[in-house]
This record gives structure tokens, sequence and C-alpha cells, in this order.
């Protein structure tokens, strides 16, 4: 018989809530706000605090346990709010600390958990300490928890070493100085506006233990760490000694990247967060050259999980996703740390894009691909992941089946990446673009103002409006799939999988009673019926002992 599994809306009443759970956050799933693109509450274009408030009850119907929100604090913007001003400050156009408090308690009231963002390798040049130390000129104390280095060269002109800025170009800038000279070079490791801090002067560490603090005091259950593999520098900043260094990133540890240092700071932290009640848990965004490496980060008396970005790079491929898995389990598993578990995020092309593409394309791609396959795929990838042992990370819109907005004329892009010529890419904006809520209206229900990066045609036919209560809709899978998690005893937290014998390019593997079996091929596949059907991502033909999975889909069924 034939059956269309993809999904039946989520009762309300079936939605768990995190409160009072041990550990939540070893299965939590956890919900990516990018405050600008997400709801705008007063009409200007841009997306805020407020906005995001009013609408937790979705994420709370959703299913996720806790939303982690991108940078909203007091900022320049010259990086989307990674260059950070003021830490304890909120920028205006997101709102003030009162709507961020606002936003904290109704997120806990309805059982959800708040997880904010972290920048601690660098500051804004507008943070106090930066601007200080560049207006009192050479030999100011402040330059010290900087790296400011006299340049090479007769007279100082060349950078002090040959670092590369991940954004293109030198990693240093050399200054003015008060009396109008050409100065001192500051380091850089992203763009110049966001100078790096010297993590060996201690007054650094005092500033982010306060920062901590203060969050954690207004009742904040986590903090995502923005490049937790930097901070701590290779003493006396050797040259590396080879050009085009991005195309090492991730393949070696860098004198600036992956420091075994930096793990005494985090054991620092970890202390003072162990101090709050709640189970207050940080994740790290750590890109390491392998994932034992970023096994070292959440050891028991450090962070509690890294983002696996070996993951989130691996294609649609059997083998590659075993091979993948397997390695992620049996490098957690001697720290005692959950995998996790991501497919999409503010930095990378929609899953839902890149998997229309063919392989090896990259994580940022400016093609559209063939979107029917790029969504059959990113649905069965989405309850792939969701049945892995773990915690999981979902991008706000994904659960719309969103692609990404590849065609955005160059005049609008606002990537700051894309404006500097080398580095990076620089196509992150075509995953920022605001996501629809109703079919109609100036920006599809995301604000009465317009919004920030245009939205394509028919994008309201995506919308949470016109998807909810639709059969099969992506949104329906999400809200079933993650109802079933939660319910399902076999599925979130552990740390093994039971690999079945499967058709080639078929992953299969066993949980106690449950069973997930993905068919990675652009053909039907026989596989036996493992009991009863729990969820599918598209539409399955079951015998009493065998069942037909089409091309690019995921099922679920339990024996229980």
């Amino acid at each position: 018989m034939s059956q269309q599994h993809s999904a039946a809306p989520a009762p309300t009443s079936a939605v768990a809530t995190v409160a009072g759970r041990h550990d939540w956050w070893r299965d939590a799933v956890i919900y990516q706000v990018y405050p600008r693109s997400f709801a705008d509450s007063n009409g200007d274009g841009m997306g805020d605090l407020e906005g995001v408030r009013t609408r937790l009850p979705y994420l709370r119907d959703l299913g996720v346990d806790a939303v982690w929100l991108s940078p909203f604090y007091a900022s320049p913007q010259a990086d989307a709010g990674y260059d950070v001003a003021d830490y304890r400050a909120v920028d205006p156009m997101f709102g003030t600390l009162l709507d961020a408090d606002a936003l904290i308690r109704d997120a806990h009231a309805l059982g959800l958990r708040i997880i904010v963002d972290l920048v601690p390798n660098h500051s804004s040049d507008q943070y106090d300490w930066f601007k200080r130390a560049l207006a009192e000129g050479p030999g100011s104390p402040l330059r010290d928890r900087y790296h400011f280095r006299p340049g090479k060269g007769k007279n100082g002109e060349l950078p002090p070493n040959d670092w590369e800025s991940i954004f293109g170009g030198p990693a240093w800038t050399r200054v003015t100085e008060p009396d109008g000279t050409p100065g001192e070079w500051y380091l850089h490791l992203f763009a110049p506006e966001q100078p790096d801090f010297n993590w060996e002067h201690p007054a650094v560490g005092d500033e982010f233990r306060s920062i901590l603090r203060f969050w954690l005091d207004m009742g904040v259950d986590g903090f995502r760490i923005d490049v937790a593999h930097g901070m701590v520098k290779a003493e006396g900043l050797p040259d590396l000694g080879s050009h085009e260094q991005l195309k090492l990133l991730g393949n070696d540890v860098m004198p600036f990247f992956d420091q075994d240092g930096v793990h005494a700071i985090y054991r620092q932290w970890r202390r003072i967060l162990d101090e709050y009640s709640g189970e207050r848990i940080f994740v790290a965004e750590a890109w390491t050259p392998t994932v034992e490496r970023t096994a070292n980060y959440v050891r028991p008396d450090e962070l509690h999980q890294a983002f696996n970005f070996q993951y989130l790079g691996t294609h649609w491929d059997a083998e590659e996703l075993r091979t993948v898995i397997d390695r992620t389990l049996d490098a957690m598993r001697p720290v005692g740390a959950p995998a996790t578990w991501v497919l999409s995020n503010h930095d990378v092309t929609r899953h839902a894009t890149r998997f229309a593409n063919p392989a090896g394309l990259g994580t940022q791609i400016r093609l559209a691909g063939d979107r029917a396959l790029g969504l059959r795929r990113a649905r069965a990838a989405t309850l792939l992941m969701l049945a892995l042992p773990g915690s999981a990370y979902v991008y706000q819109g994904e659960e719309l089946g969103l692609p990404d907005v590849v065609d955005l004329p160059d005049e609008v892009r606002q990537d700051p990446a894309y404006f500097r010529g080398a580095g990076q890419d620089g196509f992150r904006d075509g995953c920022r673009v605001p996501i629809p809520w109703t079919r109609e209206g100036s920006s599809y229900g995301f604000g009465d103002g317009g919004s920030w990066l245009p939205q394509p045609a028919g994008w309201g036919e995506l919308s949470v409006e016109a998807q909810t209560g639709t059969p099969g809709s992506t949104l329906e899978l999400y809200r079933a799939a993650l109802a079933v998690r939660r319910s399902t005893a076999d599925l979130g937290a552990g740390d093994a999988v039971e690999w079945l014998r499967a058709p080639e390019g078929v992953v299969a593997f066993r949980r106690g009673d449950f069973v997930c079996v993905a068919n990675t091929t652009g053909e039907s596949v026989a596989t036996p019926a493992y009991g009863r059907v729990l969820l599918a991502s598209g539409e399955i033909t079951e015998t009493a002992d065998e069942a037909k999975v089409p091309a690019d889909t995921t099922v679920w069924w339990t024996r229980a």
C-alpha cells in the first residue's frame, strides 16, 4: 500500500519543554535566530528583539528546546554585529536591554532557553579600549590589550608578519598616530574594524569574566562562542611562510587558531558557569583540522558542545555520511560530550541549495541548482540528522525549506566579505534574507516596512502561513519530527548507532527499537520493513515485509 508519512501537525500539548530536564543540552534541538532577518516589530525593515519575542510561541510549537541569538550588541555593524562596541548594551537597531530582559523572561515562561553569542577574539575598533589606545599613541598601556607592533622594513612600512585576514588581504593595518605620522600596526584576523584582543593581558580575561556574569545574571542559559578556536596566538607571532593561507584553514593548526593555550581560558569560564543554577552551557564555534581536535574543546571541565563543521560540509553520500558520523561519535565518546549535528547557519549556503548542486562546490554557492532535488534531499538530510545521537541545530527558515537567494543584485548586497575582493566569497547574504511569515504583505509578514534584503517573488508560498496545517509541507515535517524525537525514548542523547546492512547508497542504523533508513541515491531502493513507520520525508510503498524507499528519502521506523 502507498503511504504518505511526510507529517501531520504537532499539537502544542505534544511539544515538551526543557524546563527542569537534567543534562538538557545533551539532546537539545537548538534554533538559530539571526535577529535582523527573523521578525521586525517597528517597521524599519530590520528585525529586532521585540520581533523575536512576539514569535516565541511559534518556536515553542515548532518543538525546539532553545533559541540561539546571533549578536545584537551595540555595534557599528562592520561585520553584521560581530564587531562589538559594547558587550553590555543592545544596539538600538535591535532594541534595548529591557527588550532583551523581556525576551528572556517570555522564553523561560514558554519553556524555551536562550543562548546568546559571545565574541571574545576581537572587538570593534569603536570599543572604548581601542579608541583610547589610538588616541594615546605609542606606549599607551591600552595597546598591550591588543596586538600592536612596529612594522618591518626601513621605515616600518611592511606588516609585522605574513598573516592574512580571513576576509582577504593582510591581517595587519597601520595606524596614523596622533601627531599625523604613520605608526604601529595592529592585528585583525577579520576586518580592519575588528582588532584582535591580546589574551595574554590579564585585563582581557577580567573583562570577559565580567561580561559572562552580566548576561548570566540577566538569565541567559548559555553562550555560543564565536571563533572559539581563536583568541590565543603562538608566542612571537611567527610568520606562516606561505600565501593563500585560507586554503590551509581547517587542514592545519595555525599560529593564530586552535592553539592549546585557549583551553585554560575555557576552564576558567566553566568554573564561572558552574556557579549558576539551571545547567547553563557553552557552545564552541571551533573550526579545527579534525573532529578529534574539536573534542578537546568539550572535555568535562571545558565547554559543553562544539559545532560539527565536518558534518555540515559532508556531501549527500552514504559512505561519506557513515564515515563522518562514526568519526564524530568516536571522538566525542572519550570526553563524554554529546555529538552535535548541523546542516545550515548564517555563514553558509542553505542546505536546500547546497544539495541542489553537484558535490564539491563548497559551502558558499551562487547557483540555484535543481530546486526540487535540493528540497527533497534537504528534507531527507534533516530526518537523518535528527535521528543521530546528540544535539542538533536548526537555522531559521530551514523548517520552511527555504533555498538560498542566489540572484540578489550586487547593489543590494551587504556581506562585508563581498566588498573586500578577496578572502571569503562574500555571498552570505543569500542565507540571510528575511524569512516569510505570511502569503502576502510588503515583506510577507516580516514587518510593515519592507526588508533590509529584498525577498524573492513567490516567497509567500513558502511562508509559515502557507505551510501551517498543509499535509506534506516542510514545516509540518519539522514539527512532526521534533515531536516524535521528543516522545521516542531511543532518540536524542546517546553516543552510538548500530549500523545495519543496506543497499549501496543507503544509510541504515538502529538505536534500540528505532531504525532510520536514508536513501541517498537517485533511484528507489527496497529495504526490509523494520516495523511501524513513524515518519518519512517522502512517500514510501510498503508490503508486509518490504518497503520501497524513493530516491533521496529518509524513513523512521519503530519496533515498539
